[in-house]
């Protein structure tokens, strides 16, 4: 009978080697846990999904991606030991994108809803915002309630595309804002439902073709997002925004971007439990706010 040694310690070496792979497999897992612990694209660094054309909150200056919300996102992400990248995308797409892992984070002034907390997780809010409306010059629409019946342009997935599809304008739907500037300027649209201070800045810097009519108050904060269950990255950068916030950083960039803009009793930016130096209010060149519909 032929011997079934040499063959039995054949099956134990490969046996010891496959053990061996698992164990170092599980090692080399480990250790990227402990190396990226909040599930990074690349240790270290934000990969971070914002937009070229918003100014003055998310824009791109010079080959630089800046604006408000990017800036306190740099501010934020110092206090927490990482870097940023930013890369431009548009709109429509980007809640996907963060949540596909394409980025990390997503900043674009998002403000939160039900609907996209289905789609990402949102950190704390650190801004609030309005709803704007932007018209061409001479145009007779001087409000929300004069809308039925005209060509709405809005930006497609964003809250003001909600705001008009609810209210049943059936608003024509644009990738970006610069979309939505040019047919006013060409007067193929009637009027724009834009983010106020998009539309203040857009009107300032249209020579006079576009006039920001008026302005309603969002009713909930924006905020970045990330990945549907990526709690350690969410509260890292709430803890990094509240640092910035006691600091005076959040105030110093509330006042670079929106001069005189006064901060609504109502909102607490961050977790709300840490004070901010108080944001210098003087006289705004938009209309007054009305609470929103």
């Amino acid at each position: 009978m032929r011997s079934t040694r040499p063959f039995n310690r054949l099956l134990s070496g490969l046996a010891a080697i496959a053990l061996l792979g698992v164990a170092a497999a599980c090692g080399s897992s480990a250790a990227d846990s402990a190396d990226n612990p909040y599930d990074l694209l690349r240790p270290g660094t934000l990969r971070v999904g914002t937009l070229s054309d918003a100014p003055p909150n998310v824009y791109l200056k010079d080959g630089r991606f800046t604006g408000f919300d990017n800036d306190l996102l740099t501010a934020v992400a110092g206090k927490v030991g990482l870097k940023v990248e930013f890369v431009g995308t548009e709109f429509s797409a980007l809640l996907a994108q963060v949540n596909n892992h394409k980025f990390d984070v997503g900043s674009s002034s998002v403000t939160i809803t039900e609907a996209r907390k289905k789609t990402v997780d949102f950190g704390n809010g650190y801004d609030f915002g309005y709803f704007g409306l932007d018209v061409p010059a001479g145009s007779p629409i001087k409000g929300f309630d004069q809308l039925k019946g005209a060509r709405v342009v809005v930006v497609q997935g964003t809250v003001q595309d909600d705001y008009a599809t609810k209210e049943g304008l059936d608003p024509v739907r644009v990738p970006d804002y610069n979309g939505a500037i040019n047919q006013l300027k060409a007067k193929t649209a009637d009027a724009w439902i834009s983010p106020a201070e998009i539309g203040e800045k857009s009107a300032q810097e249209s020579s006079g073709k576009i006039v920001l009519v008026e302005k309603q108050l969002s009713s909930a904060p924006t905020a970045y997002v990330v990945a549907k269950g990526n709690d350690a990255l969410r509260e890292l950068l709430n803890k990094g925004l509240d640092q910035v916030i006691e600091d005076g950083t959040w105030t110093r960039l509330q006042e670079q971007y929106y001069p005189g803009r006064p901060v609504p009793d109502t909102f607490k930016p961050g977790s709300g439990a840490v004070a901010f130096p108080p944001v210098k209010a003087g006289p705004s060149a938009t209309p007054a706010a009305t609470p929103s519909a």
